[in-house]
């Protein structure tokens, strides 16, 4: 059979990094990989459909599933995944302290679906009580005014949000505008060490830590989306491309793990892996596949329409191709 050629969008990770280089090959696919910029993939992707697969935010991605968009599929390889309780930032000299803090105050997001948002704000709703309607939501770009939502957005009864279009997040924040910005792109600001920010819960790692062994959940961030176009003429895609994606992804953490030889340039690179896997109780702490991650691809379903972003209350098994969900097994 002459190889079916896919073209692949993803963003630079060393758990991709054999199967985009060749080193591990799908089966029955040539596969011609562009290692662009997250923005940029995401960007062209959704709005022009540039290539067969492609990273995706998931937070775009089940709202445009819960509203009958089945144009593209995504696969349960999970690329990018990040605890959120970070991703919060706020002036040096705000009295703020802690997430509790928000409640009342004018908090900032560079777009209301973003996935990272949608993490924090589950975590302020269900593990801190804070209603969503208490705090005043403030929509723009991070470093540059203008940017507007992706998505159509269902908000939930008392939620507002006031959308300025000629400033950006940072310079809201610097200005006193705004108390809080919550993204996971820092704001440029703190990016660039300027003193005058900082993060809102500066030692996070505990807080994170506790939050994942109390919930399970590992926030997911970005899936693999393919056109449904080629998964409806080539079924079979779905299982070989997720199949070199496992086999990619545990060539990556046999790296990790290797105190032989430093293979990232990170000290104790071996030590910080074997903390993660005690963390999560789990041989594949990073796994892919729905069976392993319904925990979270629950818990963040349920955000999602709890704040509008789906429109409906979507279960696991209608993100996902029929052939991985029921067989799949690495």
């Amino acid at each position: 059979m002459t190889p079916l050629p896919l073209t692949l969008a993803i963003s630079e990770y060393d758990h991709v990094r054999d199967l985009v280089s060749g080193r591990v090959k799908p089966e029955g696919i040539a596969l011609t990989s562009l290692v662009l910029s997250i923005e940029e993939i995401f960007f062209r992707f959704v709005r022009y459909r540039e290539w067969d697969v492609s990273e995706m935010a998931m937070g775009k991605y089940v709202a445009m599933r819960s509203q009958g968009d089945n144009s593209i599929c995504a696969l349960p390889v999970f690329p990018s995944r990040v605890f959120r309780q970070s991703s919060v930032f706020v002036r040096t000299d705000s009295p703020l302290r802690r997430l509790e803090d928000l409640r009342g105050k004018r908090v900032g997001v560079p777009e209301w679906a973003q996935t990272a948002a949608i993490y924090t704000r589950g975590f302020l709703q269900h593990q801190l009580g804070i209603p969503l309607s208490e705090i005043r939501w403030v929509q723009a770009g991070v470093n540059e005014a203008g940017r507007g939502e992706k998505v159509a957005l269902k908000l939930p009864p008392g939620v507002e949000i006031e959308r300025p279009e000629d400033k950006s997040l940072d310079e809201m924040l610097l200005a006193g505008e705004i108390d809080a910005a919550m993204s996971a792109h820092p704001p440029q600001a703190f990016g660039e060490g300027d003193p005058r920010v900082r993060r809102l819960v500066e030692d996070f790692l505990p807080l994170e830590e506790a939050y994942g062994r109390q919930t399970g959940i590992f926030p997911i961030m970005h899936c693999i989306a393919v056109k449904s176009s080629v998964l409806e003429a080539h079924p079979w895609v779905a299982m070989n491309l997720l199949a070199a994606f496992e086999q990619a992804k545990q060539r990556s953490v046999a790296r990790a793990f290797e105190a032989t030889a430093s293979r990232f340039p990170i000290p104790w690179t071996f030590e910080h892996a074997r903390r993660a896997r005690a963390l999560f109780g789990d041989a594949d702490y990073w796994p892919y596949g729905v069976a392993a991650n319904r925990i979270t691809l629950e818990a963040f379903l349920r955000y999602a329409h709890e704040q509008g972003v789906c429109h409906r209350l979507l279960a696991p098994e209608e993100l996902f191709p029929l052939e991985i969900v029921s067989s799949f097994k690495v």
